[in-house]
């Protein structure tokens, strides 16, 4: 017999459990990202990140038969649209000016995270039933709205139609590695002109006269999130308004997800003045936050793109997620992919005119990934020098 639990917080949930379903492949290694693990999602509630006051309150659901744990859905009811990176903003907009209440809203994400990856976590055949159950939340508790952002495109695929649930495509800029052996094999890859932009940003950034040093488990010490926090504060500050995260997530993460984690951070002597943070995956490195206490020209791409690019070749990655928007990505060798999200409105009127501006929408953005990956950095013969 199938019963779906809603609980106040992953803290309620064991982590056997949630990860039996979220990341089984971690039984024998690395899970494939490791955002909808326990550890992660546990280390942003348990610090405040998310929770009372946030905006993000955690009310993930777990669909078990005969008792046994076999699906879950991580769910939140929102409160704004900050931390998305799927933006709904001037939706909320709209409806309210037509007199609607857009917040409160329920959300499958992963706070903060903009990573694809299953949302309806379990077997496949689970997935109208995680569905459902969110889209009955939504309508029994007269939220606006129900959203899955930054799903798979298998699930777009197989949930796009079922409840009136409609597919959204967005794209991000992605390093793919073609089997290179080392940067030099990569550069090769790309046009003269680019490949000459790549070594004299290179050239820039060393000549700050700073040692970079790529960090990860037990290398990363206390002190190194003491300086990556003030980096931290200071790009979310300009970015954001605040911070998404407190100090104490930095704390969990060195506690429980070192091993998940590529910290790269620039010395100027024995004080860090500059740093990236990226998580580790079972195929692809995850670029999610940097910061610098003071101007060096070219550092930014050195820090958050050459030397990930270094690091996934030196590891056999398949890519690199470099997070979210910014075509200037393009010229460095990370092309766009598409991404994708899950969107449902209880309101007829108005999901007829999301859909319609859904459809507008993907058209311009097929156009849009055509042209770019046309005018991508990569030679198009080996007679173009």
């Amino acid at each position: 017999m199938a019963e779906i639990t809603l609980s106040d917080g992953i803290s309620a949930i064991p982590s056997a459990e949630w990860d039996a379903i979220a990341a089984p492949e971690q039984a024998d290694g690395r899970p494939l990202d490791p955002f909808s693990t326990h550890r992660f999602l546990m280390a942003l509630e348990g610090s405040g990140s998310v929770g009372g006051g946030t905006g993000w309150l955690p009310k993930p659901l777990v669909l078990r038969e005969n008792n046994r744990p076999i699906a879950a859905l991580p769910l939140f009811v929102k409160t704004h649209s900050q931390g998305e990176y799927i933006f709904d903003h001037g939706w909320a907009e709209a409806y309210e000016r037509a007199g609607g209440r857009y917040y409160p809203k329920l959300q499958a994400a992963i706070p903060f995270t903009p990573v694809s990856g299953p949302r309806f976590l379990g077997p496949a055949d689970c997935r109208q039933a995680l569905a459902a159950a969110a889209i009955s939340l939504a309508s029994g508790n007269q939220l606006s709205s129900f959203h899955a952002t930054f799903c798979t495109a298998d699930e777009a695929r197989s949930l796009s139609g079922f409840q009136g649930l409609m597919a959204r495509k967005s794209q991000q800029f992605h390093w793919l590695n073609r089997g290179y052996g080392s940067f030099d094999d990569f550069l090769a890859d790309l046009s003269s002109r680019k490949r000459k932009m790549i070594r004299k940003e290179r050239e820039a950034a060393r000549a700050h006269g700073l040692t970079i040093r790529a960090l990860t488990a037990e290398q990363i010490e206390p002190q190194h999130w003491d300086a990556f926090w003030a980096f931290y504060q200071d790009t979310g500050a300009r970015k954001w308004g605040r911070p998404y995260l407190t100090r104490e997530a930095f704390a969990a993460f060195h506690a429980t997800m070192r091993d998940d984690i590529l910290l790269v951070l620039a010395f100027d002597g024995d004080r860090a003045v500059a740093g990236a943070l990226n998580f580790i995956g079972r195929e692809a490195l995850f670029g999610r936050y940097w910061g610098a206490l003071a101007d060096y020209p070219a550092l930014h791409f050195e820090i958050c793109y050459y030397q990930a690019i270094d690091y996934a070749i030196r590891h056999g990655l398949k890519r690199v997620e470099a997070g979210a928007q910014g075509e200037h990505k393009l010229a460095r060798g990370y092309l766009p992919q598409e991404t994708w999200s899950l969107h449902w409105i209880a309101d007829p009127g108005f999901r007829n005119a999301v859909a319609d501006f859904l459809q507008r929408e993907a058209g311009a953005l097929d156009e849009e990934i055509e042209i770019l990956t046309q005018y991508g950095p990569f030679r198009r013969t080996h007679s173009d020098d």
